[in-house]
């Protein structure tokens, strides 16, 4: 029988483009956060930084012993070959690609390509199906990743203050059309290419649609839950 699924929806501080700096405050989020898998926000190991190289993954050796000593799997943000806006899978293994973001906003398109796929990654026999901020927003990508065979919909986003109430209006568009789980890891720290001020506010929405597990408007803030 599949065990209950502790997930947690993290918004660390973030130092803009210093990968090795970030791959440490994603490793003491890790380590406090004691969840087999941990979400986090779009382009987290950077910053909202459009114009930022690929990760190389050697920086991310913090990350990787973290996620060793607590059996976790960290899904972070960062720019990978492509160049494309992905979510690495990070565990006590090593590092991998496991999405790029389909659909880019105008100003990424100047710097990153867009995937070409849904994806979804298996833990402890549960599906999550990963998402990059503005895929939230088109209904066919959660439509096209929820047909994959999913139990949860995970996603990292960037957004303003005055934007939190629009990852409240698609986490629970997902949940009463799919009938699954949503995790979103919202950035709370100021970042760039105009991101002065972010929305924070992480969450997890209950597949069943009642109230949200939520997260503060302070980098540093998580939420916590258990979905079974």
């Amino acid at each position: 029988m599949r065990t209950e699924l502790c997930i947690a929806a993290a918004q660390p501080p973030c130092v803009a483009r210093d990968v090795r700096a970030n791959a440490r405050l994603h490793a003491q989020v890790v380590r406090a956060a004691g969840a087999r898998v941990v979400v986090f926000p779009e382009l987290s190991l950077t910053g909202y930084e459009l114009d930022a190289p690929p990760v190389d993954p050697v920086d991310l050796a913090p990350l990787v012993a973290a996620c060793a000593e607590t059996g976790t799997l960290a899904l972070a943000g960062a720019p990978v070959a492509g160049p494309s806006i992905g979510v690495l899978a990070v565990d006590g293994d090593g590092v991998r690609v496991a999405y790029r973001k389909i659909y880019l906003g105008a100003e990424e398109t100047a710097h990153h390509r867009a995937g070409d796929a849904p994806a979804v990654v298996e833990v402890d026999g549960w599906r999550l199906g990963l998402a990059v901020c503005r895929d939230t927003g088109i209904p066919r990508h959660a439509a096209d990743t929820a047909a994959l065979g999913i139990d949860v919909y995970v996603a990292g986003v960037v957004d303003r203050p005055e934007d939190a109430a629009v990852q409240e209006e698609r986490a629970r568009r997902v949940v009463a059309d799919h009938g699954v789980a949503v995790v979103i890891a919202s950035c709370a720290a100021p970042t760039g290419f105009g991101y002065d001020r972010t929305a924070g506010r992480s969450g997890i929405w209950p597949a069943d649609g009642s109230a949200p597990v939520r997260a503060g408007a302070e980098p540093g803030d998580l939420a916590v839950a258990r979905i079974r």
